[in-house]
């Protein structure tokens, strides 16, 4: 029981990496080497916006399985 803690926790936190991410215009995180095919392809707003979906998308899944193992949902 305690790896679906643990897996919970991490899409939390890298959903929420990736939605503080694309708030704040990190530049440091759209010039890495996984996120220049979206910013070269879509551009950096565009990828911003693709990123903050997908934090907010992990997030929400992290929190779900949260309620779904503890039976309330």
């Amino acid at each position: 029981m305690t790896i679906h803690y643990i897996i919970q926790g991490a899409f939390v936190c890298i959903g929420l990496l990736a939605l503080l991410a694309s708030l704040f215009n990190w530049n440091w995180f759209f010039t890495a080497q996984n996120t220049r095919f979206i910013v070269a392809n879509a551009g950096r707003k565009q990828a911003r916006l693709f990123y903050a979906v997908i934090g907010t998308l992990m997030i929400a899944t992290g929190i779900f399985f949260f309620l779904s193992v503890r039976g309330l949902i």
